[in-house]
């Protein structure tokens, strides 16, 4: 299998030449690979659409054909509907279309267990990501962080009949595929019928904004073997739907690129427009009272001005019971330079303490070849964190010497809400050897002041809005 795909992948390379880039290559490939797998699986493709009928084109005839058929499939109903709607051919030259084609149909895909298929189109994703300019890094979350996530957060729909798993910004499902696989981990993949069908069809759902990431998203679900609702639209823009959650587990979107401006939701009682700051009252509003959620966010969602505001709100709504301060460079190479952190918390109950756990502080930064993240960043955050999800075992506070300490709710007033709070003196900062490249400082500088820029802007729509009230 690793053949194949260091077959797959290497062509890859050769398409750039013809102007194919990463993303359009694992889009093209995911459209041929599940047009492959349901032809093998005997599903309800329409005949003269079908693998069989494409594998036998070539030339000018079979880049045609393609493009028919793509439309064509886009006007199915269901997840046939789904992956190719609005899906569009980006091979120019046939022979390259055929060559790909042939290396697909070399293999049986469906003969291969979930665990080899999934691992392989993870790995794909994961490349696309780290290489590709317009790749899937947006879009990806790096896997060690979300399994170490999903370990805290233990999201059983076995234990808690009827239980529910979302993402509002689902990108390529890394955080749905980890949770399932961790529920596979956890009993052997051994579930009843009934549990069976319930899992696989109602348990695991998103949102996502862009085609490209939800079309990748639903193959990756489909993969595992769950069909899942990856809708498509805007989270935080369009009505709150009435559909709640028991688990939110999401990495909303970096940046400031957007809208601009505050969305007019009646469940938002903070107006802000950073996008990060919204997904935080999205999410409280679509937890189910009890539920938990962990949302990765980077450090100004901790600080800004706004900030200190929406996260008053959430704790007293919510238990706002752990934070995790990533190491530097943990998004490398996807999204270089960010600084963030996962905010843990439950629904229904006022936060008493916050617990800080400092992955950050004299620990060697985060490179692509010579000190990749690994599961071991994360070791001790999980022994402190505990074994219960919602943040409820005994804990012990490490104090100013240590990585894990609490904050009470008093201690945090009085900052204006503000949770950016450091204690440990960062000596990595001061080692040259250690300094951050370039490259990260000049991403870090414009994250914060694309943070500035947003404070500006609410500033300026403010004082528009009041001069026109006093007109």
């Amino acid at each position: 299998m690793s053949d194949v795909v260091g077959k797959l992948w290497g062509f890859c390379n050769t398409l750039r030449h013809d102007g194919v880039d990463y993303g359009d290559y694992i889009e093209q490939l995911t459209y041929l690979l599940f047009l492959k797998m349901a032809e093998e699986k005997g599903a309800s493709i329409p005949k003269e659409y079908s693998w069989n009928v494409l594998k036998e084109k070539s030339g000018t005839s079979l880049t045609d054909f393609y493009v028919d058929a793509l439309r064509g499939l886009g006007k199915q109903k269901g997840v046939l509907g789904d992956i190719y709607g609005g899906a569009i051919s980006r091979f120019g030259n046939p022979v390259n279309l055929k060559h790909l084609i042939n290396l697909i149909d070399e293999v049986e895909w469906t003969a291969l267990n979930v665990d080899v298929k999934a691992a392989a189109y993870e790995g794909l994703l994961e490349k696309s990501a780290s290489e590709g300019k317009k790749g899937a890094g947006q879009y990806f979350t790096p896997r060690v962080l979300i399994q170490s996530i999903v370990r805290c957060m233990k999201p059983d729909p076995i234990k808690v009949k009827d239980f529910t798993i979302h993402d509002p910004a689902a990108g390529t499902g890394g955080f749905l595929v980890c949770a399932y696989e961790w529920l596979f981990a956890q009993t052997g993949g051994k579930f009843d019928r009934d549990d069976s069908k319930r899992i696989l069809t109602k348990t695991y759902s998103g949102t996502e904004l862009v085609h490209r990431p939800r079309r990748l998203c639903l193959m990756n679900l489909y993969l595992h073997g769950i069909h899942g609702d990856i809708y498509l639209g805007d989270a935080i823009y369009e009505p709150l739907k009435s559909v709640q959650y028991n688990c939110v587990l999401t990495n909303p979107p970096f940046g400031t690129k957007g809208a601009n401006q505050a969305p007019t939701r009646d469940d938002f009682t903070i107006e802000t427009s950073n996008k990060q700051l919204n997904f935080v009252q999205h999410v409280m509003s679509i937890l189910k009272p009890g539920g938990r959620a962990a949302m990765v966010l980077p450090d100004n969602c901790l600080f800004e001005d706004k900030a200190g505001e929406v996260m008053e709100i959430l704790m007293q709504d919510c238990n706002l019971h752990t934070i995790l301060r990533l190491p530097r460079g943990t998004f490398t190479p996807y999204s270089q330079g960010v600084k963030a952190n996962v905010i843990f918390f439950q629904k229904g109950l006022p936060t008493e303490n916050v617990w800080i756990f400092d992955a950050r502080s004299n620990v060697p930064g985060i490179t692509k070849k010579d000190r990749p993240l690994s599961a071991k960043h994360f070791e001790e955050f999980e022994k402190c964190y505990g074994v219960d999800p919602n943040g409820t075992s005994k804990r012990k506070n490490l104090g100013e010497e240590g990585r894990f300490r609490h904050f009470h709710v008093d201690e945090i007033k009085e900052r204006g809400y503000k949770l950016d709070m450091t204690w440990l003196k960062d000596d990595s900062l001061e080692d040259s050897d250690e300094l951050p490249e370039p490259q990260d400082l000049a991403s870090e500088a414009i994250t914060e002041l694309e943070a500035v820029v947003d404070d500006l802007r609410e500033m300026v729509e403010l004082i528009e809005k009041e001069e026109g009230a006093e007109k």
